[in-house]
């Protein structure tokens, strides 16, 4: 059965890999060989969409390194699997914002400036991707990996408009006791099937060589990963 897994790379990062030291990770390995293969041996992955958004250095904990580990990332997931994972880049919005600072009683007048980043782009594009693969038959299954309800009309439509194809959902969590009551009840209720959690040891299995070789320089995972 044709397979191909949607990624959104935020709800990946914040929910598993940030304090983690599995952030080298070949997604593509996890899933074909950890994920979809336990799930339904006849599942067959044709494909990886990879959504994520550039990291600003001046946010960013380690600054332009954190650039410089996610381009390497990038550069290491292509240089593997070319196009068979595809990266699809959002953007990061920054604005000034006034908020109620945390006082006791709370005063709408007492407000400080903060940074808001906000990453955009990102769940439409998963979601838009989703329905026009679908709608072109790109696949016979289609596996999100969010548990973010924004992608939640696009299954629905799917399952209306094509209910020929299999829709399949692995919740970024990791697996502990009872994780499985987070995930998002919109969204497995448009999946034909669901994957709770991805546990630890699938991950520690999944890691890219710490080297890569590229046609130029090779992409070498960063110190601090």
């Amino acid at each position: 059965m044709r397979t191909i897994v949607y990624i959104d790379g935020y709800n990946l990062y914040y929910s598993i890999l940030r304090q983690s030291r599995y952030k080298w990770l070949d997604m593509v390995k996890l899933f074909s060989t950890h994920i979809l293969h336990a799930q339904d041996p006849k599942l067959n992955l044709i494909g990886l969409k990879f959504f994520t958004s550039p990291v600003k250095a001046k946010f960013a904990a380690h600054g332009r390194d954190s650039v410089t580990a996610q381009n390497e990332y990038h550069r290491a997931l292509k240089a593997i699997y070319g196009d068979f994972v595809e990266i699809i880049p959002g953007f990061h919005e920054t604005l000034k914002h006034p908020m109620m600072r945390h006082v006791e009683p709370p005063s709408r007048h007492d407000r400080v400036d903060v940074w808001s980043i906000e990453e955009k782009q990102t769940d439409v594009n998963l979601a838009l991707h989703l329905y026009r693969d679908a709608a072109r038959h790109s696949a016979d299954c289609f596996v999100v990996c969010s548990n973010d309800s924004d992608v939640e009309p696009a299954m629905t439509l799917i399952r209306q408009d094509f209910p020929e194809c299999q829709l399949g959902l692995v919740v970024p969590l990791l697996a502990q006791v009872e994780t499985y009551r987070f995930a998002n009840k919109r969204l497995t209720q448009q999946a034909h099937w669901v994957r709770h959690t991805i546990r630890e040891d699938e991950l520690q299995r999944s890691q890219l060589n710490d080297v890569v070789p590229t046609p130029r320089k090779a992409a070498r995972k960063p110190a601090h990963w």
